[in-house]
């Protein structure tokens, strides 16, 4: 079977778990083409070479640690007819050698519509779908009406009318809509086959890289030793350890950590679940996702949810490691299989 896969490019996380995906569909002898940009593309072309084609994608604007929702908007309105023009090339060009039997999209918006427009059969795989396809079961502050709205919104609008909707999660609020399921977070070959231990150090995935608070918030504990990965430099601020990329080091450091603290991404907090890591949450502001993950990471005992970056929420969160980790022993994965198994019955139908 022919298979067009559609990879966002804004935050990492969608081209790691959809390697995963790619690998098992490429092992089953299915051929796949991957579109994807920027950072992604990159990513996946190390991987799967001219399998790659690279597009235009959406981004987001940032400003003082958080989204700002003006200037995303902005920026879209801006590039939109350039990135339209282009990909319709693209897509285009693509047809003269490829013809899909199916779409699968990770949230991302160009396959969507190319599936749509030649009547292909589409999936959907990803955790977003959350936010318009379930009943979320924990409370929402005022202050975040506006941006699940917004959110719920842009959920629902994104990649409308798929044959299934598959939901990677590792809560699970009542669903409210037909032609969807959940699945186990999707975890890559490299966390799944670490082996966690517990060493005397915390593992920080700072994703926005404007956050100026958190090295002093993390120095105000000098009896705790931080690894820091997202400012991309290797320096040393006495226990705060500022490292550059490497899979292989940062693997191995996320494997060994006593805890974890990051933002509100889902795939390195689904990691964290699966290693059995307590965390500490500050999400981007504005990001309602993020925001989600942490509520839920909370609310079932896993760590704690927090708005801003202090040593004082740090050393609360730290006080408790006993009860998060007894309570992430309770969470069991199954190594990607629900999901694969049901991608291989829906190829089978085709």
């Amino acid at each position: 079977m022919k298979i067009l896969y559609g990879v966002p490019s804004e935050g990492m996380g969608h081209a790691t778990r959809s390697k995963s995906v790619i690998q098992h569909l490429l092992s089953q002898k299915h051929d796949v083409c991957i579109v994807t940009s920027d950072r992604a593309f990159m990513f996946l072309q190390k991987h799967f070479g001219d399998r790659v084609v690279s597009i235009e994608g959406f981004h987001l604007a940032y400003k003082n640690a958080k989204v700002s929702v003006g200037s995303t908007m902005l920026l879209t309105l801006k590039e939109a007819p350039r990135q339209l023009i282009k990909n319709f090339n693209t897509y285009q060009h693509l047809l003269k050698s490829f013809t899909p039997d199916l779409v699968i999209s990770d949230f991302e918006s160009f396959s969507h519509f190319f599936a749509k427009s030649r009547n292909i059969p589409f999936v959907s795989i990803d955790n977003m779908q959350v936010l318009n396809r379930a009943k979320l079961d924990i409370e929402i502050p005022k202050a975040e009406k506006a941006n699940f709205i917004l959110s719920k919104n842009i959920v629902k609008a994104k990649v409308p009318g798929a044959q299934h909707y598959f939901i990677t999660s590792f809560f699970q609020p009542r669903l409210i809509k037909a032609n969807t399921s959940y699945v186990a977070p999707i975890i890559r070959d490299e966390i799944l086959h670490a082996k966690p231990s517990i060493k005397n150090h915390i593992v920080v995935y700072q994703t926005s890289t404007s956050q100026k608070d958190l090295i002093t918030a993390l120095q105000s504990l000098p009896d705790e030793h931080f690894i820091v990965y997202g400012f991309n430099r290797e320096e040393v601020h006495g226990n705060v350890v500022l490292k550059s990329f490497s899979e292989k080091e940062f693997v191995s450091y996320f494997a060994s950590a006593k805890a974890v603290i990051a933002n509100g991404g889902f795939s390195f907090i689904s990691e964290a679940v699966f290693l059995h890591k307590p965390i500490c949450c500050v999400p981007i502001q504005n990001q309602f996702e993020q925001f989600v993950n942490a509520a839920y990471i909370q609310k079932l005992g896993y760590g704690r949810h927090f708005n801003e970056f202090k040593g004082d929420h740090i050393k609360a969160f730290l006080y408790d490691l006993p009860l998060f980790t007894n309570k992430l022993k309770t969470f069991k994965h199954d190594d990607n299989k629900s999901l694969f198994a049901a991608l291989d019955v829906i190829c089978q139908e085709k």
